[in-house]
């Protein structure tokens, strides 16, 4: 693997991990923010659906902007609206406010998410892709590790309007690597033609792909699963099991090992057996693990040992999902690169809101109606697997030679 590639898996792994660690940072300050602030579980939960929702959201706009401009104007754009809306969060007085700067950071943080994919497509596809974007994967990943872990401790020093200040620090870093360390990987003359117009047109084109959307839904439920999993973990753990902060971000951070460990594997099983067939027995593999989990503690068992295994293998699964559909989402669409990414980010977080609203309705601070959503979502992935990569191991693509 050649230096170059490295550089650019981390760059780009970097630019992707800005808005996940404005997210996993302050999970462990939830409790506390909503204390301080004088606001409900609900309003607080509020402030990451907002900035899920925006973050999603977005990235319809600026996937496009990017087949239009080129990737790293609207990157420029995105860092610094995400570190004025961190700077608001920080000083937000009221949960309100808390709120509309988590939005306006969340707009900025999709930038984030949408271009790095199609930066990926603009260089690779195929295995290539599946390697770089695994890659991507593991510096993207290091913030659900150590996010939550940096989090408690500037919480615990500091109080929970550091984690915004800090998050806002590492915007600046991304801007300065994105300046020295990365080329523009859409040139002039690839842009010709791109507008609204083609963008509208991209989108009618690629709505009316079930292939992709299939691919789409598939990686959106598999996010959903851990988003409500995000959504709900602080609570139960810390006011539930009784962990304190530290110990709850060992504990989340255990699962995110998982999913690295497994995602860095997507390249050689890809080579071996496709990308198409990973994803099988990934999603199978997943859904499995999730129902046992389900039945498990449905019977009464409330052990969070049992829980803490289960997800563990379940991640890891989920680990091998999320890189493989996307490269084979985009595989056909390298044209639209931009937009096609725009709108499978946008989707992946629609869903992924969707399944955390849902899952607020039904909280009652026992992990019973967490686990039931993520099994749901990982149910729901797998029926749609097998609605999109057919029957059969012989509707799968057959291994590399």
């Amino acid at each position: 693997m050649s230096p170059k590639f490295l550089r650019i898996a981390v760059v780009l792994g970097l630019l992707s991990a800005i808005g996940p660690f404005a997210i996993d940072m302050y999970l462990p300050a939830l409790p506390s923010i909503g204390t301080d602030l004088h606001a409900g579980t609900a309003a607080v939960q509020m402030s990451l659906l907002i900035f899920f929702l925006s973050m999603g959201f977005g990235q319809i706009v600026v996937g496009p902007i990017s087949d239009m401009v080129g990737r790293k104007l609207p990157l420029y754009g995105g860092l610094a609206l995400f570190m004025a809306g961190g700077i608001g969060s920080a000083m937000a007085p009221t949960i309100e406010w808390l709120i509309a700067f988590r939005f306006l950071q969340g707009l900025g943080a999709s930038a984030g998410m949408a271009i790095p994919r199609a930066i990926v497509r603009d260089l690779h596809t195929g295995n290539e892709a599946a390697k770089l974007m695994s890659l991507l994967m593991l510096v993207f990943s290091v913030s659900p590790i150590l996010a939550p872990l940096t989090g408690s401790q500037i919480i615990e020093n500091f109080g929970w309007r550091a984690v915004f200040w800090t998050v806002t620090g590492a915007a600046v870093l991304a801007t300065i690597l994105l300046a020295t360390s990365l080329k523009e990987t859409r040139p002039a003359e690839e842009r010709v033609g791109s507008s609204f117009g083609t963008a509208l047109a991209g989108y009618r084109f690629l709505m009316g792909d079930r292939n992709f959307l299939g691919l789409v839904a598939i990686a959106g439920f598999g996010i959903a699963s851990f988003f409500v999993y995000l959504s709900s973990s602080s609570f139960i753990l810390i006011d539930h099991y009784g962990l304190s902060p530290s110990v709850y971000s060992v504990f989340f951070s255990i699962n995110a090992v998982a999913f690295i460990g497994m995602s860095q594997l997507t390249g050689l099983l890809s080579e071996r057996f496709g990308l198409k067939r990973v994803v099988w027995v990934a999603v199978t593999g997943y859904a499995t693990t999730m129902v046992v989990l389900f039945a498990i503690m449905a019977t009464g068992v409330d052990r969070l040992d049992v829980m803490a295994a289960l997800l563990f293998v379940g991640y890891g699964f989920l680990g091998l999902v999320i890189p493989t559909t996307s490269v084979l989402a985009m595989e056909e669409h390298g044209e639209i690169a931009g937009t096609a990414s725009a709108l499978m980010g946008t989707l992946h977080f629609a869903i992924g809101a969707l399944a955390m609203g849902v899952a607020g309705v039904f909280f009652d601070g026992t992990p019973l109606p967490m686990v039931a959503g993520i099994t749901l979502c990982a149910v729901i992935s797998f029926a749609l697997a097998k609605a999109t990569l057919g029957r059969s191991r012989a509707a799968v693509e057959a291994p590399a030679e």
